[in-house]
């Protein structure tokens, strides 16, 4: 798909650079730059305007960002395309952080800096402070090398097709096979999946070789000895630590695991089978037919809107900004990347969304969660500081699977009563699933960072040690090698290091935000919507604070939550 021209021509239009700017253009950008680092900044006025400038230009740059990396996945086999995602990662980004880092330096020494209102900008100050400090020039190269190897990873997995029933079908196609009551169905449609994804298998292992090593060397660069402390001051993490992390990985294994092992065991009982096999994990235990909630993305689009309205008619006009623009690519195809994300045009200020659907339960599930992203971007409009808009990932997270949670209460739209209480209870035992799925991912993850000469064998045997902690127990009677190398499915390993705690901690938060919401609706969804419109202007507790949940990863906020998921999962 493309996105009309008319989106781009924005509410907020520019005030200080040229209408005509080529964001794509060094030779326009510099300048700019350079008019920035010149301009007196002796008042505390100078510097709010300044501020706002410096906003200005990163919003469009950020936009020319998104558009190029929006198209290059939804068409990731376009070469021309891929070469203009390509130019602008290796030609214009490795330009703007030096001068973005010259703009942090040339605030921090103004001295109208403690003359600003200190709330209004205490996140901007702190976040400027961090980014000074872990500035390293020999990084860049390497943070490019590290993202078009992140991009080398979503055109190999674009790329994979395999045969089943006489047509060419993606992973996503194959995955809803899955689902279906014929067992020996499941099993032809896994394995056409894991014989084409072992194909790729040893050139993603180099792949992610190269990853680990540009990663380490860059905390290194930088005066670290772990890639781990190096990425969580990067990512700003500066309410909680490694070490709160691994306190989350142990309150799953003690909280959540029994309860998983439990279910998996029904589960097994209910299927009559011996031992549970990976094509066993998403059909119904009860032998129903799987949930078919649309035919095509038109009918996704319509239901969808009819559940977020239900939640709170507010939602509805949001959501047909995105619709009315053509901000939505939904169904899966050959040749678009894996996944789904939410990616804001910081410019026009509206969300876009990109997802794999194939006409299961799930892909209702991943476009209510895009759309609590959008939501949140959408309720930043008007906020003037691009940094602000977007608040940290830990609480973006809650804006997206708060809004889940909430739906679940409401998927009339696309079923009978019975079907959507057993909707709903896909999503709830989802949780259960999901969050030894993060610890694993997350604890792998400390293990690589920790380790960085480690083998191939050697990281085999670590992802197999954390199967005994977080994993299913199920057999592979085809393709055992593919157990192995399980984790090569996650997306986030190769695009974004480190990032998948924070659905953890967003998890624990939606389900206070659910708990709120089947009490009282109308207050739940006014503190989340009042919550969404701060971004990123507070500190991630005070974001928390406001949607009326806590901040917190540990087993005393997790047990009565799961306790209360299990409960309802019994019923």
């Amino acid at each position: 798909m493309t996105l009309k021209p008319s989106v781009l021509k924005t509410q907020f239009p520019r005030k200080w650079i040229s209408q005509k700017l080529d964001c794509g253009d060094w030779e326009q950008i510099a300048p700019l730059f350079e008019q920035l680092l010149a301009r007196p900044l002796l008042t505390a006025g100078q510097l709010e305007q300044w501020i706002e400038d410096v906003s200005e230009l990163f919003a469009a740059l950020d936009q020319e960002s998104a558009l190029r990396q929006i198209n290059m996945t939804c068409h990731t086999d376009d070469p021309e395309l891929e070469k203009l995602y390509v130019d602008f990662v290796t030609n214009i980004m490795p330009k703007i952080e030096p001068e973005q880092i010259k703009l942090a330096r040339y605030y921090l020494a103004s001295p109208a800096r403690f003359q600003l209102p200190q709330e209004r900008y205490k996140v901007l100050d702190r976040n400027y402070v961090c980014d000074v400090e872990l500035y390293r020039e020999e990084n860049i190269d390497l943070f490019v090398r590290d993202e078009l190897s992140g991009q080398q990873y979503q055109k190999i997995s674009g790329e994979m097709t395999a045969m089943f029933d006489g047509e060419t079908r993606t992973m996503p196609q194959l995955a809803k096979v899955l689902e279906e009551t014929d067992r020996t169905r499941r099993r032809a449609a896994w394995e056409a999946m894991i014989e084409r994804r072992l194909k790729d298998c040893d050139a993603i292992d180099e792949l992610f070789d190269e990853q680990i090593r540009l990663r380490h060397q860059m905390a290194y660069n930088a005066g670290y000895d772990s890639f781990i402390d190096f990425r969580f001051k990067q990512y700003h993490r500066f309410d909680y630590t490694p070490d709160d992390c691994l306190k989350f990985h142990s309150a799953v294994e003690q909280v959540v695991m029994p309860i998983y092992r439990a279910m998996l065991r029904r589960r097994r009982e209910d299927l009559a089978v011996a031992e549970l096999a990976p094509w066993d994990l998403r059909v119904d235990p009860k032998g129903r037919p799987p949930l078919r909630p649309f035919n095509n993305s038109e009918e996704l689009i319509a239901g969808c809107r009819k559940i977020f309205g239900a939640v709170d008619k507010r939602f509805v006009p949001e959501f047909d900004i995105l619709v009315k623009n053509d901000l939505l690519d939904l169904e899966s195809r050959k040749g678009k990347a894996p996944g789904g994300y939410q990616c804001t045009l910081e410019e026009a200020r509206l969300p876009f969304i990109f997802m794999n659907a194939a006409g299961r339960n799930t892909d209702v599930y991943t476009l209510l969660h895009e759309g609590g992203h959008a939501f949140h971007a959408l309720a930043t409009r008007t906020e003037p500081l691009v940094s602000y808009r977007s608040a940290p990932i830990e609480f973006c997270e809650v804006a997206s699977m708060g809004m889940e949670l909430m739906a679940s209460e409401r998927m009339d739209a696309f079923y009978s009563p019975e079907n959507a209480a057993r909707a709903r209870r896909e999503r709830l035992a989802e949780v259960i699933e999901i969050l030894p799925w993060i610890a694993r991912i997350d604890a792998f993850q400390m293990w690589i960072y920790t380790h960085p000469n480690h083998t191939h064998k050697q990281r085999c045997d670590q992802w197999l040690e954390l199967e005994e902690r977080f994993g299913t127990g199920v057999n592979y009677p085809s393709f055992p090698k593919w157990k192995e190398y399980t984790w090569q499915a996650q997306l986030h390993l190769f695009t974004c290091a480190l990032y998948y705690i924070e659905y953890g901690i967003a998890e624990l938060g939606a389900l206070q935000l659910w708990s709120r919401f089947r009490k009282n609706p109308e207050d739940a969804v006014a503190l989340y919507y009042s919550a969404l419109g701060m971004g990123g202007s507070k500190p991630l507790p005070e974001l928390f604070e406001a949607a009326g949940i806590q901040f917190a990863m540990d087993k005393e906020t997790m047990e009565p939550l799961i306790e209360a998921v299990a409960g309802e999962l019994k019923k």
